[in-house]
């Protein structure tokens, strides 16, 4: 199973990025999330979508960020709005299917002026 993050880039504080999540095979069954590291920090989930499209936002994101999926193209994006210089991190998306972990290469978001 491959995973391949796109989307990142430099974006001023406010403003708004996707990023989107293609996975290599079908994930209609499995729940998908976006994680992200900063410097010195530990991987957090930012946000995580299941099968049935219920979806889960890390308190920093609620209202900001919105995580969606679309079986039939097997990605998921994550519209990030509001971006504060916080949100600065390398971005990860994840699935895990028979418990086993599946990892995406980041793809870097720095929120700067």
């Amino acid at each position: 199973v491959q995973l391949q993050a796109s989307g990142g880039g430099l974006v001023q504080p406010g403003g708004s990025l996707r990023l989107s999540c293609k996975v290599s095979q079908d994930i209609s069954r499995y729940t998908v999330g976006w994680y992200r590291q900063a410097p010195g920090k530990q991987r957090e989930l930012v946000a995580a979508i299941t099968s049935g499209s219920i979806t889960n936002y890390s308190d920093s994101v609620k209202g900001r960020f919105t995580i969606s999926r679309d079986d039939a193209k097997r990605t998921v994006d994550i519209q990030m709005n509001s971006l504060k210089p916080e949100d600065t991190a390398v971005y990860y998306c994840k699935t895990t299917i028979v418990s086993r972990d599946f990892w995406g290469r980041g793809t870097q978001v720095t929120v700067s002026s």
